[in-house]
């Protein structure tokens, strides 16, 4: 009966302030549970500003969006999670299947498959070759900036993955040893993962683009038995030299690895080992002999990811093997709407969390083609390579940045390029990492002639929290800038932060996620718990805290509209500005300094620097600069994109002596600022605001 069905539009935060230009069908009028009575389950108590609807004037009203069998998975997933999770379980292989599909006991610290034990490398490579589909193509590397295209088969990957699982454990590297992974974009760096997966031996892969101190800091953290390592990364007009930068972090490093496998790439000059240290990759994969799969334990750690917090402190999410499996199998089908055999793109890193669970382990549980891109969206030759790929190897679904379409956007408008080559093939471009302006998403639908759909997720939730699922026939062209509807097993909510209150649609809120998260999202920080409970949990009980903000549409559309902590997101890539900030303190002739992030065209936010030079500095400012610009690229890397610099006289500062920087951050967006009242000289702000002007920011701001 309809008048007994539960609603709540506070649960699916979204945005459109385009209404007359949705499109309207017949309204369906009726909406399924669906839930699986082999697993017994209880309804979870919701806090005291959830809000329910049970009016059957709602269901009245025209929804142009809604699809039934989306809405049947959201409520299953919602209202009885352990039978739509225990479903779902069933499409992986298990050693043992568990006691209990979710252990609640103790949230935030909620275990998925308690007792089950699996393994995610069996899961990803043997368990297809056991099914008759070696010969398959897991991996296509297609390396634009060596001019190379390699291709492995599942039965040539497991080959390889297994030796070199032999050899870590002849190295006495056991289950729980953590091993940091310092690659470019290069197959071997998903063989690396995949070893250490294949043992239970946990993970950390670093960003290549990041310089030897924060490798170190890294493998500090996790103390690793071992580092795999290669001699170049590649870029279009230059080579880095990844065996300095991992001296040089050892060197600066507390805690010494054991080992140190260093992959001397082909057609290159190789660089010398240190024997007392150093072997050589192919000397690692042919001296193993091939070792098993072994059994994990489904909450058990499968990897450490550094993601970027408002302090120096590391952040480390750690990912739970069994239910990242799981999350991963369902949303590559139901989200993105991928099947066994398809190629699918993830013009992502591996060293970021897109690269870990849709270039590596997601496309290879679910028997997919991966493609492994090393190279650039322009440049490597030029504004067609995306489409040479897609063509080349017959891509059916793509993953990228905005930044991306954004780059081949300002080179290449009118895709003279591109339109060399035939991408009939392809069906579905996904874009996140960033907010995907309107008019480079139309831009590239038009392009591409297929749905470009947006999504939004962040390092700790492992996976698209809202989507246009695909597989569960969302409206491929929903409305303007939105991030698509809460992913089922996410109970997304939008609440008024000073009220405490459902956000109205249209008003901004804080983003929060009701508990218990789904299989997949983090399940700890490393080394951390107390600061895990505190920064996501403690100051919205029962809920996980986004730390973004955004709004909801009154058809269950989440639009996200800034994030609440210092973080910069550059072109997808999110740096903390504290980490920014200290390198620009070690020189010798500054005193003070922020940085914010600023527009920017094709990047979406870069980092400016503000800095206070000493009283009696002699070197001018101009010198200082480009002085600061080299100086975080060596700290930091150039992942940083630091290129923007400026002495200020002073920083606008509380009386506590804290730095107003998303004051001096909405200023550079042309936003009307309200000066603090804790601003100990609000005078500082003519001086920085007259620095923004001459920088092509302020325009109109107050």
């Amino acid at each position: 009966m309809i008048s007994n069905l539960v609603l709540s539009v506070c649960r699916w935060p979204g945005l459109s302030f385009r209404v007359s230009c949705f499109w309207s069908r017949s309204d369906q009028s009726k909406i399924f549970r669906c839930f699986s009575a082999d697993v017994t389950t209880s309804r979870l108590e919701r806090p005291s500003f959830d809000i329910r609807k049970t009016e059957d004037k709602h269901l009245s009203k025209v929804k142009p969006f809604y699809t039934q069998k989306y809405q049947q998975q959201f409520e299953s997933a919602r209202d009885y999670p352990e039978s739509f999770w225990a479903k779902a379980a069933q499409e992986i292989s298990w050693y043992k299947q568990w006691d209990r599909v979710l252990d609640n006991k103790n949230p935030p610290f909620s275990k998925w498959f308690q007792g089950g034990l699996l393994n995610v490398c069996h899961n990803a490579v043997d368990r297809h070759v056991e099914a008759g589909l070696g010969d398959r193509l897991a991996i296509i590397h297609d390396s634009p900036v060596t001019n190379t295209v390699r291709f492995i088969t599942y039965k040539q990957l497991q080959d390889q993955v297994s030796s070199l699982a032999g050899t870590f454990a002849q190295w006495n590297i056991r289950r729980g040893d953590r091993v940091v992974i310092y690659m470019p974009m290069i197959p071997e760096a998903i063989i690396a993962m995949l070893a250490c997966a294949r043992i239970g031996a946990i993970h950390s892969v670093v960003f290549g683009g990041f310089a030897a101190r924060e490798l170190a800091l890294r493998m500090n953290h996790t103390e690793p038995k071992l580092v795999i390592s290669a001699s170049y990364g590649v870029e279009p007009n230059r080579l880095i030299e990844y065996k300095p930068i991992l001296e040089e972090a050892i060197h600066l490093c507390e805690h010494k690895p054991q080992k140190c496998i260093i992959y001397n790439r082909p057609e290159m000059k190789p660089v010398s080992l240190k024997p007392e240290l150093d072997v050589c990759w192919t000397n690692a994969i042919s001296s193993g002999k091939t070792h098993d799969c072994i059994p994990i334990e489904a909450s058990a750690p499968l990897y450490i990811l550094y993601t970027s917090g408002t302090t120096g402190t590391p952040k480390a999410v750690v990912r739970p093997a069994g239910g990242h499996a799981v999350n991963l199998h369902w949303t590559l089908k139901y989200v993105y709407g991928m099947n066994g055999g398809d190629t699918w793109w993830a013009a992502s890193d591996l060293g970021w969390v897109v690269g870990h669970s849709y270039i590596c382990y997601g496309p290879l549980i679910s028997g997919l083609t991966t493609v492994v891109f090393e190279g650039k969206p322009v440049g490597t030759p030029d504004a067609g390579t995306y489409f040479r790929v897609i063509r080349d190897h017959h891509v059916r679904g793509m993953f990228t940045a905005p930044t991306a379409l954004r780059a081949i956007r300002k080179e290449d408008p009118d895709v003279f390029m591109g339109k060399l080559y035939n991408t009939s093939c392809l069906q579905y471009l996904f874009v996140a990492g960033e907010h995907c302006d309107y008019e480079t998403l139309e831009w590239a639908r038009d392009r591409l002639k297929v749905p470009v759909l947006d999504n939004w997720w962040q390092t700790e939730s492992g996976s698209p929290m809202t989507a246009t699922c695909v597989g569960l026939g969302n409206n491929l062209y929903p409305p303007r800038e939105v991030s698509g509807m809460p992913v089922p097993g996410w109970d997304v909510q939008v609440v008024h932060e000073e009220k405490q209150s459902p956000a109205k649609p249209g008003e901004l809120g804080r983003i929060l996620v009701k508990l218990p998260l789904p299989p997949g999202s983090f399940s700890n920080l490393y080394k951390n718990e107390e600061k895990f409970k505190e920064l996501y949990f403690t100051k919205y009980p029962g809920y996980y805290d986004t730390m973004d903000a955004g709004m909801i549409d009154e058809y269950g559309y989440i639009s996200v509209l800034s994030r609440e902590d210092d973080v910069i997101n550059i072109a997808g890539h999110r740096l903390s500005t504290s980490a920014l900030e200290e390198a620009i303190m070690t020189h010798p002739d500054i005193v003070e300094c922020a940085v914010v992030g600023v527009p920017d065209a094709l990047k979406g936010e870069i980092p400016l620097g503000l800095y206070v030079m000493k009283n009696g500095t002699k070197k001018a400012s101009t010198d200082i600069t480009k002085e600061l610009i080299a100086l975080v690229r060596q700290l930091v890397g150039p992942v940083a994109a630091f290129r923007l610099a400026v002495p200020v006289k002073l920083l606008p500062k509380t009386r506590s002596g804290k730095i107003a920087r998303k004051s001096i951050s909405d200023m550079a967006k042309n936003k009307e600022i309200e000066i603090p009242t804790t601003i100990e000289d609000p005078s500082v702000y003519q001086n920085i605001k007259e620095i923004l002007n001459g920088l092509g920011f302020c325009s109109g701001c107050c």
